[in-house]
């Protein structure tokens, strides 16, 4: 992607995002991108599945600035349960625009800027252990081309753009593509609650909840996989 469709901003919990000038969307809520991670993929996602098992897979369709992953090695910390991640991405961000998101400055712990830098600069299609309790695999391709193993997630991080700014994302082929990789129980989770992504959910036979959203957005929704 290139650089000057990429502008840093702040968004309203003071953590930054960026700006896709190009589909005039945020890789995260204005409102505030720490709140609204930890809200949708931390708490209703992996704190939901929390106490299901010890180890947990994580997908996450949306590497971007890699909020997310890094929130999750937080958490798998915290909570000594070991996460498998595996995240894609079909348009990296540059190294310099990592170098200017401020989430290390705002997520405090001992070892937050070495799992931020690692993330970033590991080699892409290759699975790194991050800390004692996070293994992290970057692929660098489109959810269209790759094929997903079957059956392997416990968590989906359903996080690409809207779908009035990138429909392809939510259509029914690469949900059920999502599907077929989580396992019974599995959680997807979102920010997105539009009622088209419930029916799809639904007609893939996954219990749909609509949820309380993070600050600014009234809902977003889990959708668990029926054993």
């Amino acid at each position: 992607m290139p650089e000057d469709n990429i502008k840093i901003i702040f968004t309203e919990d003071g953590s930054h995002s960026l700006y896709n000038a190009k589909l005039n969307e945020t890789y995260h809520s204005f409102h505030g991108a720490i709140q609204e991670s930890r809200h949708v993929f931390v708490k209703n996602g992996l704190d939901y599945h929390n106490g299901v098992k010890e180890n947990v897979n994580v997908f996450e369709l949306g590497f971007g600035t890699g909020l997310n992953a890094l929130l999750a090695a937080e958490w798998a910390l915290q909570n000594e349960v070991y996460i498998t991640y595996d995240t894609i991405e079909a348009y990296p961000i540059s190294e310099k625009q990592v170098s200017m998101l401020n989430y290390t400055s705002l997520i405090k712990g001992n070892n937050i800027q070495e799992w931020f830098d690692t993330l970033h600069k590991i080699p892409w299609n290759e699975l790194h252990k991050v800390s004692n309790f996070f293994s992290f695999k970057k692929v660098h391709d489109s959810i269209t081309q790759h094929t997903l193993p079957l059956e392997k997630y416990d968590v989906i991080f359903f996080d690409a753009f809207a779908p009035n700014k990138q429909s392809e994302m939510w259509e029914m082929d690469i949900l059920t593509k999502i599907y077929d990789s989580m396992r019974p129980e599995g959680a997807f989770v979102t920010y997105c609650a539009q009622g088209q992504l419930k029916r799809n959910l639904k007609s893939l036979n996954l219990d749909v909840q609509t949820l309380p959203g993070p600050p600014g957005k009234k809902e977003m929704v889990r959708a668990v996989k029926n054993t």
